[in-house]
């Protein structure tokens, strides 16, 4: 994600941000149920799933990350997705 970042490709250092995230919360979902995770890419969802208790900025952040997965995986959002994903939102998101 930092050579990513480094190389100027926001777009896909935000979208593996978001699967970094993603496998981070369905291992914990496996760890806690002990069965397969949920197939979404929804870390809200997941997060709910598996009982995490999370704050509102918490919730509204994994619904933002969740739109760097939406929208870098499928065409009719790229465009604007690209355009939305600067150093300087990058910077931001990766600071959090």
């Amino acid at each position: 994600m930092q050579h990513l970042i480094d190389a100027k490709d926001y777009s896909w250092a935000l979208f593996l941000g978001h699967l970094m995230i993603e496998k981070l919360l369905k291992a914990l979902y496996v760890k806690k149920k002990q069965e397969h995770a949920i197939f979404t890419h929804d870390l809200l969802r997941l997060a709910s799933k598996i009982g995490l208790e999370l704050s509102l900025e918490q919730q509204e952040w994994f619904d933002e990350i969740t739109t760097f997965n939406l929208n870098a995986r499928y065409d009719n959002n790229k465009q604007d997705f690209y355009r939305l994903c600067t150093k300087e939102f990058t910077d931001i998101w990766v600071s959090r």
